[in-house]
């Protein structure tokens, strides 16, 4: 039984919040665009919500849940999408978004608590010295930078900069163990590998470092094709162009542009398959050049020709892309669920192609280009028409066999999402950060069931889930 009422007395003035539905919608993330992590998770609610709003109210909540022995989960604005924030034991919902300060501002470099949002953070760096971020999920407007750092892997800049796992995209990262008496650790270097991706499961971060590139004025393409093929293999050569300034560039197989990004439907006939792109204002007429050569490429959007009464109400291009698209198709398709995929270099456009014709209309494609590991390649974000949870899991197989690895994002756990492998330099640091494993249990299976075989067909299941409801 969680002694909330012994928590409530240790916490003094520190911001709580106990209405059950509060709690509760503290409690969830998008997990419910997977229909799998919607029948497990669905139910699943802390006991209560706790706001610190500096360093050392924090450490006053974590020594205190320590010695109640209370679980405690970290939660940004809870923009993720596979229950890394939700608190499958219950316990404490540890809502940072009161520690929402810009740090320091310096060339190419800006210091944050966890709490600041993305844009936030943005407008201070732009308004200091004309420097943005490098990268960003589409959820710009609403994730903080502990989240992005916590729970994501790239997105926005990722054809400029790559993922959050490459070396240069995180400077340094500071973290707040989970003891009897709180300690900050300073991570940087390889270190960082420990708890970025690691959904708060060893260490709370209290402050973040990332690298800044110069802000541009940024303006939103969208082109059309009549083959799929053509528009991949465009959108691939652009991305290789060295010397284009690009922030985005997507692939979505027809119909769905048109079905799905409503706001801009009138510009995108329903058989044209689309290529996304966010390039520097600088940029646009090289890019517009380049794309001349380019087979069947027809200029259905461009967001600078645009007055302000046309632009009223239209998102701006990142909105259209990454997560955002299947959150707009879900908006008019329920039933539609989505994949994370991999098409390896530098087979990818033979690969999704082959992926694509074998799958037509159930699994929608929608490619995000990436640099990976030096490589201009492409990861899917295949929009599935959901009708059974055992084809859905037939899908992924599939998708492997063709040699399309999956990141699935059916799972909450670190290990079987597939984008962070638990090692023992991990583990070790989780038992120096959380030696009694009370933040975030049950999104590390190491550290849950270390006998759990991955070899087989066998999904882990977190006992806590059971005593949550």
């Amino acid at each position: 039984m969680t002694d909330i009422a012994s928590l409530k007395a240790a916490l003094g003035a520190i911001k709580i919040e106990e209405n059950p539905a509060i709690v509760k919608q503290k409690s969830r993330d998008f997990f419910w665009y997977s229909p799998i992590l919607k029948r497990q998770l669905d139910h699943v609610t802390g006991d209560i919500v706790v706001s610190p709003a500096s360093k050392a109210e924090l450490a006053t909540v974590l020594a205190a849940c320590h010695r109640l022995g209370i679980a405690v989960t970290p939660r940004g604005t809870g923009t993720g999408n596979y229950g890394q924030a939700m608190p499958l034991s219950g316990g404490v919902v540890l809502d940072l978004s009161l520690m929402n300060k810009v740090l320091a501002i310096r060339p190419g470099v800006v210091v944050a608590e966890p709490g600041a949002i993305l844009s936030e953070i943005d407008k201070e760096t732009r308004a200091h010295s004309a420097q943005e971020l490098r990268l960003h999920p589409s959820t710009y407007h609403t994730a903080t930078i502990g989240g992005f750092i916590a729970g994501g892997s790239g997105g926005i800049g990722s054809i400029k900069w790559g993922g959050l796992r490459d070396y240069g995209n995180i400077i340094r990262l500071e973290v707040m163990t989970m003891e009897a008496e709180p300690r900050l650790l300073t991570l940087t270097g390889a270190d960082l590998h420990k708890v970025t991706h690691a959904y708060g499961t060893n260490g709370v971060i209290t402050e973040v470092e990332v690298p800044l590139a110069p802000a541009y004025d940024w303006v939103d393409v969208i082109l059309g094709f009549d083959d799929l093929r053509a528009a991949a293999t465009y959108a691939n050569a652009l991305g290789e162009q060295d010397g284009l300034l690009l922030k985005e560039l997507s692939v979505i197989a027809a119909p769905a542009p048109h079905d799905y990004l409503l706001r801009h439907q009138k510009y995108l006939p329903r058989d044209k398959h689309v290529v996304i792109a966010v390039v520097a204002a600088q940029a646009l007429d090289a890019m517009l050049a380049f794309t001349v050569r380019a087979r069947g490429a027809e200029v259905l959007f461009r967001r600078d020709t645009l007055s302000e009464v046309e632009l009223k109400g239209l998102p701006p291009g990142f909105e259209l892309v990454w997560n955002h698209t299947t959150l707009r198709a879900l908006r008019v398709d329920p039933k539609i669920t989505y994949l994370q995929v991999l098409y390896p270099f530098p087979t990818q456009i033979d690969t999704l192609m082959r992926i694509h014709e074998h799958f037509g209309d159930e699994v929608a494609c929608h490619l995000e280009f990436v640099r990976f590991d030096g490589k201009v390649t492409c990861f899917g974000l295949p929009m599935v028409r959901f009708t059974s949870e055992e084809r859905l899991e037939e899908i992924m197989r599939l998708h492997e066999k063709m040699g399309a690895p999956i990141f699935n994002p059916h799972r909450y756990t670190l290990e079987e999402g597939g984008m962070k492998q638990t090692d023992a330099a991990q583990l070790a640091f989780k038992r120096e950060a959380d030696p009694d494993g009370l933040l975030n249990p049950g999104k590390m299976i190491a550290w849950e069931d270390p006998n759990f075989d991955f070899s087989s067909d066998k999904i882990f299941l977190f006992p806590g889930l059971e005593a949550v409801g």
